[in-house]
């Protein structure tokens, strides 16, 4: 994959508050991080406590993570507005190790999980985390998003079962089992919830509907004693203090035995995070250090197992509240961090009131959003070797293992990669044409000639998971916005998912900012892709162009428009 363009790379294992530090940070800027701070350290409240419990571990672990890991993340990361802490991503693996080796067990693997991400910074093979294929991103978060609906309906229908087993089918043969002894009040507790979390926005977006939900079940409950499953009535009361670091015992024995869970743990924060950051980006027009970043989220995870706490890697959704409200710099994160930390040394006694049900429900609706479930219909619409990735990524997931469904995933991604480049080698008898060997060929010495206006970039090559991420912060690394940006796809032979998210990602910021995008010279397959992914929706149409000729017309006549 060849672009006609050079990247400015900044100095890779600087942590980003570093860099902003010594350019310099606006008082108003300082105000809207610390405004934004506030609100994500609420919002990651209900998140902290309730990841906890889903994975199996007493809910002050998870503020202890949020806490500890979110403050590292945000001092040492390499990404502007990165939010760290436990994340939905992380309950399948968490669950799974607490239930064979004990919370001792996941202390010690999230701190080997810890040294191995850092290992994977300093080795800079974070460049290389970011090729994950989109259709196995899909797959691998849809599948633990119905995983975490699964293990929340204990809490959400009240039933008494003392543990929930691991494997999703003996799951819900337990579900049937005790369907009868439904506690219908912490059902209606439940589904209070999540009308109210997902209707909230409507009236303000300003304040978390979550918190609002637990503030009113959480009264409720307690003023009216009803009969529902309390965070007090399970796990006791809250610690309003830490407990000190402390390094657990390990031996030779105990290393072998985690060493699975603990690159389990590893590549999923390093996948997550580095997705986390690209998403982020495209939100703010940023780029992160990818290897900066890990090594972050490996010393997070490090601290983090020292002070008892679970894994944590960033999460999207509390990086992007905190985005939409101003954060633009690490201090935000730092007093997210800080929030959480006067909310459990003050407020734990109150706490500890939340009913088990809302919390469930808040969790309900976080695996809604975690699923993507448009994105995850697109790619069932597309490619059918890319379909396959994705569904089988799915199921694995869901009813075997995360780990195996990514490797699977790679594996068939790989083979897949290698039977579409197979498929565009051609051999040609040129005689048989009368025409030039391009059309465009003679156009050529007139594209110098393109006002300043207009900026015209060429792809030479297969746009495929693996030069996509290079693609996206090529075009987004302009020198100067231009009114009309030009894609010349003549060489390439095909585009998959992860390159048409791409390409839909880009166009979306780019039209945002007052830029203009035409699709020159694509062929019909790669035209065709574009259509089944819903792309024209975006960008229109009539913007789409077989030639060069015709596509600088058309930049020529947007141009005069805006004149």
């Amino acid at each position: 994959m060849k672009f006609r363009s050079l990247i400015n790379t900044g100095p890779e294992f600087t942590p980003k508050l570093i860099t902003l530090l010594r350019q310099g940070i606006s008082r108003h800027q300082v105000f809207r991080d610390i405004t934004s701070g506030v609100i994500v350290g609420i919002v990651a409240l209900p998140l902290a406590i309730a990841f906890a419990i889903a994975s199996g571990v007493p809910p002050n672990k998870g503020l202890v993570t949020a806490i500890v890991a979110g403050l590292i993340i945000s001092t040492l990361g390499g990404s502007r507005v990165q939010i760290g802490g436990p994340t939905g991503a992380f309950v399948v693996i968490v669950f799974a190790i607490v239930q064979e080796f004990g919370i001792e067990g996941l202390t010690i693997a999230t701190i080997m999980a810890g040294f191995l991400i850092i290992g994977l910074g300093l080795a800079k093979l974070g460049n290389y985390l970011r090729f994950v294929p989109y259709p196995l991103i899909i797959g691998f978060t849809s599948g633990i998003a119905v995983i975490i609906f699964s293990s929340q309906l204990r809490d959400l229908f009240g039933l008494p079962i003392e543990s929930l087993p691991a494997d999703f089918i003996q799951k819900w043969s337990l579900y049937v089992h005790y369907i009868d002894r439904i506690n219908w009040i912490s059902l209606a507790v439940g589904i209070f919830t999540i009308v109210l979390v997902l209707l909230f926005p409507r009236i303000s977006k300003k304040i978390p509907g979550s918190i609002v939900a637990i503030v009113l079940t959480t009264v409720a409950v307690f003023w009216f004693n009803l009969p529902v499953e309390t965070i007090e009535s399970k796990f006791g009361a809250l610690p309003t203090s830490f407990d000190r670091p402390s390094i657990p015992m390990v031996n030779l024995e105990k290393i072998q035995q985690l060493i699975q869970p603990a690159i389990a743990i590893a590549l999923l924060g390093s996948i997550e995070s580095l997705l986390s950051a690209v998403v982020a980006d495209g939100m703010i027009g940023g780029r992160h250090r990818s290897n900066m970043e890990l090594i972050a989220q490996g010393t997070a995870n490090i601290f983090s197992g020292l002070f008892g706490g679970i894994p944590a890697t960033g999460a999207i959704a509390r990086t992007a509240t905190n985005i939409r409200n101003g954060g633009r710099t690490p201090i935000a994160g730092i007093v997210h961090a800080l929030i959480l930390l006067f909310i459990m040394l003050l407020f734990s006694p109150l706490v500890k009131h939340i009913p088990l049900a809302c919390l469930a429900g808040i969790l309900i609706v976080v695996a809604w959003h975690m699923g993507e479930w448009h994105h995850f219909l697109s790619v069932l619409k597309t490619n059918k070797m890319e379909v396959m990735v994705l569904l089988v990524t799915f199921i694995l997931t869901i009813f075997f293992d995360l780990i195996l469904a990514i490797e699977v995933g790679m594996i068939l991604s790989s083979f897949v990669f290698m039977k579409r480049m197979s498929e565009t080698t051609s051999i040609e008898n040129r005689q048989l044409f009368n025409e030039p060997d391009d059309k465009d060929q003679l156009f050529e010495e007139e594209l110098a000639n393109l006002p300043k206006e207009i900026l015209l970039y060429e792809i030479n090559g297969p746009l495929f998971f693996g030069a996509s991420q290079k693609f996206q912060e090529v075009i987004l690394d302009l020198h100067h916005q231009p009114k009309v940006l030009i894609l010349r796809m003549r060489h390439v032979p095909f585009i998959d998912v992860t390159g048409l998210n791409r390409l839909k990602e880009i166009c979306v910021q780019l039209q945002s900012n007052g830029t203009d995008v035409i699709i020159s010279g694509a062929n019909e397959s790669v035209r065709n892709e574009m259509k089944r992914y819903h792309l024209f929706s975006i960008l229109e149409e009539r913007n789409v162009f077989d030639n060069i000729r015709e596509s600088v017309e058309r930049a020529q006549a947007l141009i005069s428009e805006l004149k």
